[in-house]
């Protein structure tokens, strides 16, 4: 049987906490045959903490709220201007380990960004994407029960003055950049959301199915 990905654009931007619930609630439920989904969204400015997160990363985050969430990884920003991509995967039946599975969304995301002329390439000791050393990508997963849920994060055109609050990721000083300093045109990001779940899809062997904007 052909393996499909249904994607979802939720309605954004989008408060942190109700949607990390719904990827909570739909991996406790789902079944054997339930279709793997990409949720596609921006959030409103928010701070997550992984589960083993230290909170002396956050260094200034004012009257932003700060969340500890259960994905891998340190300290991260989300914010408008931000495509963020969650991935509900049944790892067991796409035959995949999480590392590979980090390694096929940061694919994805060189060869989007491979579209617009740009050389970006991943870290093995700091998952995620770059160019010219500066993080344009962020990449958390957590597994419960054989599947997966969060996923990825491309920085496309925000504010991103709230990552100097932080150390991205854990790392002090690291560079964080976005798809509009790195010359990519904003009107080629009204389309960035279809045309990354395209390339995941593909990476993925599925094929997409769309059933509107739903959730």
């Amino acid at each position: 049987m052909a393996r499909t990905l249904v994607v979802r654009c939720l309605d954004s931007p989008c408060d942190y906490q109700p949607v990390w619930q719904a990827m909570r609630d739909f991996t406790d439920r789902r079944g054997p045959e339930t279709p793997d989904e990409l949720w596609l969204l921006e959030h409103r400015p928010v701070f997550t903490l992984g589960q083993a997160g230290l909170r002396s990363h956050l260094l200034d985050p004012g009257a932003i709220s700060v969340i500890q969430t259960d994905r891998g990884g340190q300290v991260a920003y989300h914010g408008p201007g931000q495509l963020v991509a969650y991935l509900l995967l049944d790892l067991r039946r796409a035959g995949l380990g999480v590392r590979r599975l980090v390694n096929l969304l940061e694919e994805a995301v060189i060869s989007l960004l491979a579209e617009e002329s740009l050389a970006a390439v991943a870290r093995a000791d700091a998952p995620g994407v770059y160019v010219d050393g500066a993080k344009v990508a962020f990449l958390g997963l957590r597994v419960r029960n054989g599947c997966c849920y969060h996923g990825l994060a491309l920085n496309l055109n925000m504010n991103l003055g709230p990552f100097a609050r932080i150390n991205p990721c854990g790392y002090p000083g690291l560079p964080v950049t976005q798809c509009v300093d790195l010359g990519v045109a904003p009107d080629r990001l009204a389309g960035v959301g279809g045309r990354l779940a395209g390339l995941i899809a593909e990476a993925l062997g599925a094929s997409l199915s769309s059933p509107g904007r739903d959730y």
